[in-house]
């Protein structure tokens, strides 16, 4: 899970009255706007909880005004403390976490108060088949998963191999995986309020081919995985003989579902996710490649000057950490442009450890799909089963914290101290003395004040260095790496 906090943003509380809040961004979408004391408070839940478990550091309460260089400092602060607690999945997965980010975006999709309401949310096949689902506009994402699975009737064990992704549509009708919906948000919130052409969508989220001799004993599981195979058999995403392809389209033509997959497992690339291209610094820099994740590696295919297709593969067992990096710059028309790297340290020989650098708007969902292989790895050697709708611990009202203001996410706890003193920190951060690198924005949601980057001066490609601040994941299946894996 990647945590960010770009910028921050005038709102409005019930009263009517303007205060600061800071927007979080949760792998790569904005998620919610939230004042300082309701994170306040919410460190402090987490702390009670959890103890020495958090040992990041929470930016400290200040009496007086802050200066927009404070606020700025606090916005560093508290991008770093959310990186960091979310990096126990412990934490990350707990009733505490999931319901405090859940109800922020209820907050701000103004609905709080409002009784949860019944809604249509269509679900894809990966064929462009959807299914109609019936759902309260506020059930998390795995309340949706379950409830789709259901609807469909897929064998209750195998429901937690398939996951919901959100899938964005371009003008040439060319679909994206954009992100996998995680269990902090709900669905049909954060398709409401995207504005682009999104859907959501069903894929299977395993990675090791041979889980699948299970899938394909049910019927609809069978059914799911042929019509993602298809898919992405159509969109060159499964790389086969001319022979193997014709024999493919044989069987499909057929309705021969079965043959269809155990041939299509056969083939290079059976089940990964391929990725836009982009460009690496590896083997060299400003290296152009496709890249794609699947079967316990990361995938690269660059063409020669020769106009020969190379291929590189990095076993995820090899890498002993990855992180994600974002940068920005401004563009010719004034307009901030993000960057994202997703760098990983990586075992190249016995001796040899070394960095690769992939530069890809798609970075955190590669690293998404890095985690969910490692997670499966460390799973199927301890040997637990993929969790099930009745192991699921259902959230209960009262571990959530509680939401008292239209435009807050806080609990009792807060104090009027707290709302007073962010009041003091707006008219700090938006006094007419502010510096153009604070120059106001408009947006729908209020007044956008621009972030000062703290890699401010970087260039957009630098490769990051141990020594970096940005989150790091460390792999817990490299540590068990043997000789027969080097």
């Amino acid at each position: 899970m990647h945590f960010s906090v770009p910028d921050t943003v005038e709102l409005k509380d019930k009263n009517g009255s303007n205060y600061l809040a800071y927007n979080v961004h949760i792998n790569g979408s904005y998620h919610c706007g939230i004042r300082f004391s309701d994170l306040y408070q919410f460190s402090e839940q987490l702390r009670k909880e959890f103890g020495p478990r958090i040992a990041a550091k929470f930016p400290p309460r200040k009496l007086l005004s802050l200066t927009l260089v404070q606020v700025e400092e606090r916005r560093s602060q508290l991008e770093k403390y959310l990186q960091a607690v979310c990096q126990d999945p412990g934490i990350a997965s707990s009733s505490l976490f999931v319901g405090f980010f859940l109800n922020a975006q209820k907050v701000k999709c103004r609905i709080l108060k409002a009784s949860p309401e019944n809604v249509q949310l269509d679900i894809y096949l990966m064929n462009g088949q959807k299914v109609a689902l019936t759902i309260q506009s506020t059930d998390r994402t795995d309340d949706v998963l379950e409830a789709l699975m259901a609807e469909i009737n897929l064998n209750e064990d195998l429901v937690y191999y398939f996951g919901l992704f959100m899938i964005k549509r371009a003008d040439d009708g060319e679909a994206t995986i954009v992100r996998k919906f995680q269990d902090f948000e709900a669905p049909f919130l954060t398709i409401k309020q995207d504005t682009g052409t999104c859907r959501v969508a069903v894929r299977k989220t395993l990675w090791d081919p041979t889980i699948e001799d299970k899938i394909v004993q049910d019927r609809i599981g069978m059914n799911l995985l042929y019509v993602q195979a298809v898919s992405d058999l159509e969109k060159g995403w499964t790389v086969g003989s001319k022979e193997a392809h014709a024999k493919l389209m044989q069987l499909k033509q057929k309705g021969n579902k079965m043959e269809f997959l155990q041939l299509a497992r056969s083939l290079r690339f059976y089940g990964y996710m391929q990725f836009k291209p982009c460009t690496t610094n590896y083997p060299e820099v400003d290296t152009r490649v496709i890249t794609a994740i699947g079967d316990r590696e990361l995938n690269f295919r660059l063409q020669t000057p020769d106009h020969k297709i190379q291929e590189g593969s990095f076993k995820v067992t090899r890498m002993r950490c990855w992180r994600i990096t974002s940068t920005s710059e401004v563009n010719e028309n004034g307009e901030k442009e993000e960057h994202l790297e997703l760098a990983f340290e990586y075992l190249i020989r016995r001796d040899k450890m070394q960095w690769v650098t992939i530069y890809s708007d798609q970075a955190i969902l590669m690293s998404l799909c890095l985690q969910t292989i490692v997670d499966e790895i460390l799973r199927i050697k301890q040997g637990k089963p993929v969790k099930r709708p009745k192991d699921r611990a259902k959230m209960k009202k009262e571990t959530t914290p509680d939401f008292e203001r239209a435009n807050s996410v806080t609990s009792d706890a807060s104090t009027e101290g707290d709302v007073e003193q962010e009041s003091k920190d707006l008219n700090s951060s938006t006094s007419p003395s502010t510096s153009p690198a604070a120059t106001k924005k408009q947006n729908s949601s209020g007044v956008k004040t621009s972030r000062q980057l703290s890699n401010k001066g970087q260039a957009p490609k630098q490769i990051p260095s141990p020594t970096s601040n940005a989150a790091m994941t460390t792999n817990k299946v490299f540590e068990g790496i043997g000789d027969d894996d080097l």
